[in-house]
């Protein structure tokens, strides 16, 4: 089951890929990307490596997300516009949606019939463990570096996107800390019987 299981996901991340750089709208090409890195997180469950299945999910999904909100922040679309043409890729998102839920039970269902053979060494330490030991032990500093690079990048693509536009109120911190009194208050000689 394991293998049928093996081919028919492997024929779908082909298709996948295939349909990421033949589709036109962009929006259809980043929901097949979606698809390719779900479907290739099934492939690393069946082989029984559930952690980086999982971190290709958050990782590579999430950083699709934020690539396509970054693209969509740089081409300033008109979201007005975008709103009004999302009931047509309902169909394609429903189609998309089944598929995803169709290799979850094909997982689940190969992974249930393969009993014990993955674990067979059950004195072993679990993937999650194994690699945990790796990362935070003998790769350590490379780890941070690309959390720092990461981070970096982050910060430029929030600064390459931010667009000041002059009908919005702004706060200036250093303006408003800079004030003294003098500037902020004003002294008025109310005559008496006249105040407000």
């Amino acid at each position: 089951m394991e293998l049928i299981a093996f081919y028919i996901l492997a024929a779908i991340v082909t298709v996948s890929a295939v349909a990421v750089i033949a589709a036109k709208n962009p929006v259809h090409s980043v929901l097949w990307l979606i698809t390719a890195f779900f479907t290739s997180a099934g492939l690393l469950v069946l082989i029984g490596a559930e952690f980086l299945a999982m971190l290709l999910v958050v990782v590579y999904v999430g950083a699709v997300a934020v690539l396509f909100l970054f693209v969509v922040m740089m081409l300033d679309v008109d979201f007005v516009e975008l709103k009004q043409g999302t009931l047509g890729y309902w169909p394609f998102a429903a189609l998309v949606g089944v598929a995803f839920a169709a290799e979850i039970a094909l997982v689940t269902f190969a992974r249930s019939t393969a009993g014990d053979e993955i674990n067979a060494n059950p004195g072993a330490a679990t993937n999650a463990e194994a690699i945990g030991q790796v990362m935070y032990t003998e790769y350590l500093l490379l780890f941070q570096m690309s959390g720092i690079i990461l981070l970096v990048a982050m910060i430029g693509a929030i600064v390459l996107t931010l667009r000041h536009k002059p009908h919005v109120k702004r706060q200036n911190i250093a303006k408003q800390t800079a004030r003294t009194r003098k500037d902020a208050t004003r002294r008025i000689d109310v005559e008496s019987g006249k105040g407000l």
